[in-house]
């Protein structure tokens, strides 16, 4: 009796360990395509980080022709 209970325990035990083991193989397969496509989101995006400089000087600029204008009277 014990050893069947045995048995039944190990079945049980194995039905629940072979997904999770596949799904961490499909995962495992999957993961370099996902880091590639991270690193060349990251490399596309990079620009951004400028972002601010561009708007700090932009704004500079039309602070400059807004003070043009009001000296020439518009």
């Amino acid at each position: 009796m014990g050893f069947a209970i045995g048995i039944v325990v190990v079945l049980v035990v194995v039905a629940l360990v072979v997904p999770i083991l596949v799904l961490a193989h499909r995962i495992g397969r999957q993961a370099p395509v996902i880091n590639d496509a991270l690193r060349a989101s990251e490399r596309n995006t990079r620009p951004l980080a400028d972002l601010s400089t561009t708007i700090d000087h932009a704004d500079v600029i039309t602070a400059g022709l807004r003070r043009g204008r009001q000296r020439l009277g518009g």
